[in-house]
């Protein structure tokens, strides 16, 4: 949303001027949409006339009757009328550019004594008119277009007023006011605008989770399968979509970039640039709406106070093609009952703002006029879907446009690098930088610093960056020398007072009585906001009515943390006592150490159903850091101090992530521990997945978190998900879906392929896809048990709309059809003599080789392993291929696969599994180990069996041992990428044989 004043029109309602008095008798049905009197008699023209030919302005009418057609209706969906000869036939579609489209000049007279002159006609009295239309009575009566005469040219005012619309809006969104709209030096948007990652989205589950957590969330998705839309394209079908769009609903978190785009789009309309077909265009931003909440207009006086140069002409469904652009919904104080039975056909018919509103979405008023809402995640469903064509989502920025945006707005190009890769090598900062605003704050931030304008530790954490902003701010501050008589402590705490109270509430808006609430007097507010303009902003809307927000909600909750930090550290007091008990400050509890704040802010934000306290509590905990405590003391003369023992709360918030069966909930503790500087968990987990021994380690409920935030915060996508990687001696594959569901609802494509998942598990993936239907695409469960009931709950996702599962495999269900399923890839093998060492016996028809003592006689061959018992198959596996062997003998054989690349003439490189060439399975009376590339797991697994499967997918880099008897048990499993056709091939030890079967 734009930062300018709007300014208010000082003779706004005078009674309502002329405008609403009385006028003749007429009464007005509203005719059903079944009913011939519903459809308008078409146009008629005069000869060599391309315009309507309409009775004189706005005269008088009687006994007339006028249709109010529902939404729902084709002719809700009407375009304005294009009047080419022949052609009625409506296109509601924009075009890219329409130089030649008619613009006002169509529909203005050609002089302005003859516009005055029809104004005038408005205002004259007229006898008492009643409508059934609506169910409260209306002073309005509907208003003609204005209508010009055969022969008429296009008048010169039209373009003088069409030129006059457009230079407003320009001078309004022609800049890019990072912070405040009275700055001196503000960025033009062409300059630094960077185009913002927009996609199409699924109306389905709205998400009321902690914004920061969507955007870790969105971080995470490869944005490859999806179709970008260009902001200026918002009203556009995709490829292959040829439904009309009228309403589009635009969700995305705080700070992602609507508002810009808003802004964009009407930049580039106004410039003549884009989506000329549309002839007016009105934003109407809720924030500024909301000041009007408990007025009583009509749709056209509505326009009239926000766009006063609209007092010359009339706007009318037919007359025009309009856009109306509602920004920020979230925003919204009105009351928007959408089961309310008031319906509005004409926008001269006076009710309050909100009934306004909701008719013109709904389509009752200006049925053909376009409709764009703007809204974050949490309000998105405020608006019925019934009412929304198409809903789009900002993602901000994608990797690419991150990139983009600090080169743009760094000047120097050596220092944008260093810029960026100093983010790069923080993950949660990185994150972060999806959000448009969080980039300003970090260019803001680290330009000074790494231009050694500023010296100190450069931020590395979310805490430092924003304390580091804060800084920036104040000493901007006490460069003025008007506002010296305001303290640093005094403008912080009570800019932290009043984000703690309005975070609590939920409110990132808030007005002149808020701020009384806090007990900050409206003139003082201006002051603040003249201080850190760039924190706490300050717009003049209507009637000077003054709206304060802070920039973004991050710095409502870095300041809200602050200010709960330093009540405690300097007066010893719990804010969260005062909130819950508007306790007077003479009975707040006493803190007498920080570490109980800690356990009672850790409960507070554990107890929030949507994380709104999430980012808060990071922010809190960092504040406590030595580190940052030093940055403070830059700020305020006095930060306090109390005892604090860091140790006591990691210990703390580690219990809770044991404690804790939410995995979002799990996932911010982690973070706090960053925060705080405590990594051992991660680095535990960490050092599993590169051994390899994360599949045979059994892993705590603290552990299975600590991977859920290792794998969900890693620099790679979560676009495929492979079971097969985790699963082992110590887990079940239902045991793994259901500790890494979070792991599974991010990913794409989900690989389950043999990892006997049943019914239980199945469960989990059916919960993934209801909690997170836009993610999941492609779910592999072929070679599983999950039963009957689960894959025809899992199908019908497939019909699902709100659902966007495209592949379900579920090919060779059931336990005794898995075995099947598996030989259907059986292949024959045989041993080949060439490679066989010389104490190794090949019999039955080169199917089964025995470790000998007696050397063999066979002829020197390049392919022999000449000093290790090895020997390979004469057939190589590139494709889907099984296999089973039996062995026996005490000192156990080796089950291997291998290129034929592998050295045969050397000593232990030679070993199957102690190169990058093998892989093999090392089998022993007593248990199983995994070798590759010599690094040997031990797999915890019982019973040991004499009987092996092996099964390779070449392409998908899949190899996998079973264990065969009656039933089939996985006992190891391997995904890498196979460069290479691969050989089977086995090692023997002494008194040791294997047999293919």
């Amino acid at each position: 949303m734009d930062e300018t004043q709007t300014s208010g029109d000082e003779d706004l309602f005078p009674a309502h001027s002329s405008v609403h008095q009385k006028r003749s008798e007429a009464e007005f049905s509203c005719v059903s949409v079944k009913s011939d009197a519903s459809m308008d008699p078409p146009m008629k023209f005069k000869s060599g006339d391309t315009r309507p030919d309409l009775s004189s302005v706005h005269q008088k009418r009687s006994e007339a009757e006028f249709s109010c057609v529902s939404v729902k209706s084709d002719a809700s969906m009407d375009p304005p009328m294009k009047f080419k000869s022949g052609d009625t036939q409506p296109d509601l579609r924009p075009a890219r550019t329409t130089p030649s489209a008619p613009l006002l000049s169509d529909v203005l007279r050609e002089h302005r004594s003859k516009l005055r002159a029809a104004e005038s006609s408005v205002h004259q009295k007229r006898p008492e008119a009643e409508s059934s239309c609506v169910s409260m009575k209306s002073d309005a009566s509907m208003i003609q277009p204005i209508i010009f005469n055969s022969g008429d040219t296009r008048p010169d005012l039209s373009r003088k007023f069409l030129n006059t619309f457009r230079s407003n809006l320009l001078k309004k969104f022609a800049c890019l006011y990072e912070g405040t709209a009275t700055q001196r030096n503000p960025t033009l948007l062409n300059e630094i605008y960077t185009e913002l990652y927009i996609t199409e989205s699924e109306s389905g589950e709205i998400s009321y989770e902690h914004e920061v957590r969507q955007i870790e969330t969105q971080s995470r998705r490869a944005a490859t399968e999806d179709t970008a839309i260009k902001c200026s394209d918002i009203f556009r079908p995709l490829p292959g979509q040829d439904k009309a769009i009228r309403t589009v609903l635009t969700k995305g978190v705080a700070g992602i970039g609507k508002t810009v785009s808003v802004q964009k789009f009407i930049l580039d309309w106004a410039e003549g640039k884009e989506n000329q077909d549309v002839q007016l265009i009105f934003p109407l931003p809720f924030r500024e709406i909301n000041l009007m909440k408990n007025k009583t207009l009509s749709l056209s006086d509505l326009l009239h106070v926000f766009f006063p140069e609209t007092k010359e002409i009339e706007i009318s469904s037919d007359e025009y093609k309009v856009l109306f652009i509602f920004d920020g919904l979230d925003e919204c104080r009105l009351s928007l009952d959408f089961k309310s039975k008031v319906k509005l056909c004409n926008i001269s018919e006076t009710a309050s703002v909100d009934v306004l509103l909701m008719n013109l979405i709904e389509g009752n008023l200006l049925p053909s006029a376009l409709i764009w809402i703007t809204s974050r995640p949490a309000a998105a469903d405020l608006v019925p879907s019934e009412c929304v064509h198409r809903v789009t989502e900002v993602r901000g920025f994608n990797e690419p446009q991150k990139e983009e945006y600090f080169r743009k707005r760094i000047s120097k190009k050596r220092l944008a690098k260093k810029i960026i890769r100093h983010l790069k090598s923080s993950r949660s900062l990185y994150i972060m930088c999806h959000i448009p605003v969080f980039c300003w704050i970090s260019a803001t931030v680290l330009e000074k610093m790494l231009s050694q304008a500023e010296s100190g530790e450069i931020p590395k954490t979310l805490t430092q960056m924003y304390t580091r902003f804060l800084i920036l701010q104040t000493n901007i501050k006490r460069k003025k020398d008007y506002e010296k008589n305001v303290t640093d402590e005094d403008m912080i705490l009570k800019l932290g007072k009043v984000a703690f109270q309005q975070l609590v509430k939920g409110n990132l808006i808030f007005y002149e009585e808020d701020l009384r609430e806090c007990d900050i007097d409206v003139t003082e507010a201006s002051v603040y906001s003249g201080l850190c303009t760039q924190i706490f902003r300050e717009e003049l809307g209507l009637y000077q009515g003054k709206v304060f927000c802070f920039v973004h909600l991050s710095i409502q909750e870095h300041l809200a943390a602050l200010y709960v930090h330093l009540s405690c550290t300097i007066n010893n007091i719990n804010v969260f006592d005062q909130t819950k008990k508007r306790l007077l400050p003479f009975n707040q509890k006493k803190y007498n150490s920080l570490s109980e704040l800690h356990q009672r802010a850790l409960k507070e934000a554990l107890m929030s159903k949507n994380g709104h306290l999430d980012l808060f509590l990071r922010f809190l905990l960092g504040l406590s850091l030595k580190s940052n405590q030093t940055l403070l003391r830059k700020l305020l003369t006095q930060t306090g101090s109390c005892s604090y023992n860091k140790g006591e709360t990691v210990q703390s918030i580690k219990q809770k992530i044991r404690e804790n069966n939410s995995p979002e909930k799990s996932i911010n503790l982690f973070h706090c521990l960053n925060e705080l500087g405590d990594d051992t968990l991660m680095q535990e987990i960490q050092e599993y997945l590169k051994s390899g021994e994360i599949r045979e380690t059994n892993l705590s409920s603290s552990q299975w978190s600590a991977l859920v935030y290792v794998l969900l915060t890693s620099e790679q996508k979560m676009d495929v998900f492979d079971l097969k990687q985790f699963i082992g001696a110590q887990h079940t594959a239902d045991e793994v879906l259901q500790n890494l569901l979070p792991v599974v609802k991010e990913s794409r494509s989900v690989r389950l392929s043999g990892c006997m998942v049943t019914e239980e598990g199945c469960g989990y993936l059916s919960s993934a896809l209801s909690s997170n239907p836009s993610h999941l695409r492609e779910l592999d469960l072929s070679y599983n048990h999950p039963g009957d009931s689960c894959v025809k709950i899992l199908s019908e996702k497939l019909e699902d709309p709100n659902c966007s599962l495209d592949k379900l495999n579920v090919d060779h269900g059931g336990e005794s059809r898995i075995t099947a399923g598996l030989k259907k890839w059986v292949c024959s093998l045989t041993l080949d003599p060439n490679t066989a060492n010389t104490e190794l016996s090949l019999s039955e028809e080169n199917r089964k080789v025995t470790r000998v003592e007696k050397k063999q006689p066979y002829p020197d061959h390049p392919d022999r392993f000449d000093r290790m018992p090895q020997v390979l198959c004469r057939e190589s596996v590139c494709g889907l291929f099984y296999w089973e062997i039996e062995w026996s003998g005490g000192d156990g054989v080796c089950i291997s696969v291998s290129y034929k690349s592998i050295s045969r003439k050397r000593g232990y490189e030679c070993v199957f599994g102690r190169n990058d060439q093998s892989w093999s399975l090392i089998c022993f009376p007593s248990r199983y180990s995994f070798r590759h590339n010599n690094i040997e797991t031990d797999l915890h697994v019982n019973p040991i069996s004499k009987r092996i499967g092996v099964f390779v997918d070449h392409s998908a880099g899949t190899l996998s041992y079973y264990s065969v008897s009656h039933t089939m048990s996985l006992i190891h499993t391997v995904q890498t990428t196979f460069t290479q056709p691969l050989y089977p091939g086995f090692g023997v030890n002494i008194r040791s044989s294997v047999k293919l079967c």
